[in-house]
This record gives structure tokens, C-alpha cells and sequence, in this order.
């Protein structure tokens, strides 16, 4: 992939987007290198942190069903700029506050990651935005260089939080760690800022539908003649001109087909997303602090090493992925990324083994990211795409509720090693699923996508 052709071609409202994530990204990673160590010091349990973490995911699954659902309608650029205010809102109370009740509250309405991963309707609308912006031949790219620029931001955010923490400390700017890990809150907000006017300079472009959906590919059906396209009425696509929800589109359900393609993808997505809420990052920070007493610094450059890792693994994503089709492309790069995952606790006396094999579970765990937009993109009808990313992110916003509650009782015994092994296997356990029910599109996908 050619990064800088990618970027000079891309539309302006593509590049506000690939800033916007990298900020955002930037910002989880901050404060997700902290996150559990912050608790620890203002004397939250393990169990009481599992909990946490569930609850905020669980009301974070209330808000973004609302927020992706109507951003069609209420408008995208209005829903992003809401939830960068909102971002901002929480950095600040998390800087003030200590009051679990009050932390909860607003890590839910104000999105603070417990994962550094992506939570909120951010990604939801950002990527069916970079859909409707762009045709099918240009998405690999596109969709990688998103990819890339969260990563790298979310890497940058480890190590940044880990320098600065400690240099905190060290020249005794605050008298307390808490307070320290306070300031790294006050930055928080002060990126989110800078998200809420990338947002509202997004263009009216970035409302529209693009042309780009004429056909669909619809899996199980490619052995039935004329019959593996959408019928034209689940095929409308409205108007370049027009916005993407109007009044004679807005109150139409999701066709029969289109709900089929939902409830197989929620089966996929959500059997991954347990695994990934079993061990997020936040319980790696905390996994390697305990078990191996590493300094904030030493946490940051071992997580910011594991991230930029991610970043440079969706390179050879996009090239995979039309190589070998979406599926074939996730299965090659997911079953080992399991594998890795749970062979790390395995490790737990050697530190340098335990990081090669953290490094490598995440080098092969990011390379699925294109070939699964690029299914979800080249599967689902244009006119419903925003709102079936909606879904399924929050159905896998749903499915990692789960997992940090046992987690957290799991550290509590110590047995915190355990996770990585859950984790691991229904990884593997998705990826069976993917096999099993998506199988017959990747030649189709890779006729659209290498033309």
C-alpha cells in the first residue's frame, strides 16, 4: 500500500476522519495505560474495577444504539460533535473527581474507554461515512490507513502517558500518583477539544450517500444465478444529492436479507468481542505491572511497541485481503493471534519470551480489521450500512460486557493468567463461525475490489 498516494487522493473529509480517529485513539491510550492503576490508588478492588468496566461498556451499548441509529437522520457531523463534547466532559471530571459513582456516571454518557479500544458511535459512523465517500476499489486503502492511524495514535498514547507519569513523579510536579494520573485526564480533554472542531469541519459531503452500492453480495446465495444480488427494492440507493435518510427511507425496516446478514455477523463479531473483553488492554497494563513490576516508562514502550506493531500489520492486511478475499484473509491472521494469546501467560518467568509472544498476538490480532470492513461494507445495502454498523458494534460492545466482571473476580483470586487462555480460544471459536457461514463470498468480493 502506498501511504502517500492514499492520503493525497483521499477526499478532505476523509482526512478530517483519519485525524479525528487518531485523536481519539490517542486519547484512549492515555488514559487506558492509567485507567486501572488510577483505580488501584483511589482504593477500588479488582472485583469493584471488573465491574466498572462492564457497567460502562453496558451503558456505553445504551448510548451509541441511540446515537448510530438516528445519525442518519439527526445528521453524522451533529452526533460526532456531541460525542467529542461529551469526551471532553468526562476528561474533566475524571481529572476532579473521585467519587465512583460520579466516575461511572460520566465514563458512560462521556465515553472513556476501559479497553483502549474503540467505544462510543465513533467508529460505527466514521467508517460508513469513508464508505459512502468512497468507491469499492479505493475501500482496502482507505479502511487500512483508518486502521493504521488509530493504532499509531493509541500506540503514541501508551508511551506519551508512560514518560509523562513518570517524569511527573519524578521531579515531584504533584505530591500524589493519583494526581499525576489526574493531569493525564486533564489531556484527555484537551484532545477531545480538538475532536469536537475537526468534527464540525466535516463538510455536507460527509452526509451524503455515495453511488457506489448498485450491487450487493450476499453470502449463501452465489450458487443461485441472477439470484446473489439484493432485489432491486433492497437495493435502492438514494440519490447522491440527497442524504443518506429521507423521509421515504427512514421509517423502512431492514430487509429479510439484510437481517439474515446482521444475525450471522452479531454471531461472528460478538463470539470474538467475549474473548477480546476477557483480557482488554487496561488488564494487560495491569498483568504486567503485577506480575513483572514494570515501571509506568517501561509499560509505555512495551505498550506503545505492541500498538505500533498493530499499526504496521495493517499494511499487509489491505494486501492480504485482496490476495486471498476478506475470510480466507481473517481466518489466516485470527487463529494465530489466538494461539499467541494463549500461550502468553505460559511465559509468566520470562519476561522477554512473555513479549515477544505479547507482540506477536497483537501484530496478527489487527490484521483482521480491513478484511471485516470490507466484508460488512461489500454485504450490507448502502442505505443500511450506518445503522447495521451501529448493530453490530454494539452488539460487540454487548458481548465484551461480559468478560471484564470475571476478569476482575478471576484477579481477585489470582488468577488473572486464566483470561488469556478464555480469551484466546473464543477467538479461534469466531473465526470457525466466519468459516462456517461466509465461506462463498471472497471471489465475489474480490472481483469488486480488484476492478
Amino acid at each position: 500500500m502506498q501511504v502517500r498516494k492514499v492520503w493525497r487522493e483521499a477526499p478532505r473529509d476523509v482526512k478530517l476522519l483519519w485525524w479525528a480517529v487518531f485523536l481519539r485513539m490517542l486519547a484512549y491510550g492515555m488514559t487506558n495505560q492509567i485507567l486501572t492503576l488510577f483505580f488501584s490508588e483511589i482504593g477500588i478492588s479488582d472485583d469493584e474495577m471488573g465491574w466498572f468496566m462492564s457497567l460502562t461498556l453496558v451503558g456505553d451499548v445504551c448510548i451509541s444504539y441511540v446515537l448510530t441509529w438516528y445519525a442518519d437522520s439527526w445528521g453524522r457531523r451533529l452526533v460526532l460533535t456531541y460525542g467529542s463534547a461529551m469526551m471532553a466532559l468526562s476528561g474533566i471530571v475524571f481529572a476532579t473527581s473521585e467519587n465512583i459513582k460520579v466516575l461511572l456516571a460520566f465514563a458512560i454518557i462521556g465515553v472513556i474507554s476501559p479497553s483502549s479500544d474503540e467505544v462510543g458511535p465513533f467508529k460505527s459512523i466514521e467508517e460508513s461515512m469513508i464508505a459512502h465517500l468512497t468507491p469499492h476499489n479505493k475501500r482496502p486503502e482507505v479502511y487500512s490507513m483508518h486502521s493504521i492511524l488509530g493504532t499509531l495514535g493509541s500506540a503514541l498514547g501508551f508511551l506519551i502517558c508512560g514518560i509523562v507519569t513518570d517524569l511527573l513523579i519524578t521531579f515531584k510536579v504533584f505530591q500524589t500518583k493519583r494526581a499525576c494520573y489526574k493531569a493525564i485526564f486533564g489531556i484527555y480533554a484537551v484532545l477531545a477539544a480538538a475532536k469536537v472542531i475537526i468534527s464540525i469541519s466535516l463538510s455536507s459531503e460527509s452526509e451524503k450517500d455515495g453511488d457506489f452500492d448498485t450491487d450487493r453480495i450476499i453470502s449463501g446465495s452465489s450458487a443461485q444465478g441472477d439470484s446473489d444480488t439484493v432485489p432491486e427494492e433492497d437495493t435502492e440507493v438514494v440519490a447522491e444529492d440527497t442524504p443518506l435518510i429521507v423521509k421515504s427511507i427512514k421509517k423502512k425496516p431492514l430487509s429479510k436479507k439484510t437481517l439474515s446478514l446482521v444475525f450471522r455477523l452479531l454471531l461472528i463479531f460478538m463470539t470474538d468481542s467475549l474473548g477480546a473483553g476477557f483480557m482488554t488492554s487496561s488488564w494487560m497494563v495491569y498483568y504486567y505491572k503485577k506480575v513483572f513490576d514494570m515501571s509506568n516508562t517501561s509499560l509505555g514502550f512495551l505498550f506503545f511497541s505492541s500498538k505500533y506493531v498493530m499499526a504496521a500489520s495493517a499494511i499487509p492486511s489491505a494486501i492480504v485481503a485482496r490476495l486471498y478475499g476478506p475470510v480466507r484473509a481473517t481466518l489466516l491472521v485470527q487463529i494465530p493471534s489466538g494461539i499467541f494469546s494463549i500461550l502468553i501467560p505460559f511465559a509468566e518467568s520470562h519476561l522477554s519470551l512473555s513479549i515477544i509472544l505479547l507482540l506477536l498476538f497483537f501484530f496478527t490480532m489487527a490484521m483482521d480489521v480491513t478484511p471485516r470492513q470490507i466484508i460488512l461494507t461489500n454485504t450490507i445495502p448502502s442505505k443500511d450500512l450506518t445503522k447495521v454498523m451501529g448493530m453490530v458494534n454494539i452488539g460487540k460492545t454487548v458481548a465484551r460486557c461480559i468478560g471484564p466482571v470475571f476478569t476482575g473476580k478471576l484477579a481477585s483470586e489470582g488468577y488473572l493468567w486464566v483470561c488469556y487462555v478464555i480469551s484466546g480460544s473464543l477467538v479461534i471459536l469466531a473465526d470457525m463461525f466466519l468459516a462456517l457461514l461466509f465461506c462463498d463470498i471472497d471471489e465475489q468480493i474480490l472481483a469488486k475490489t480488484n476492478s
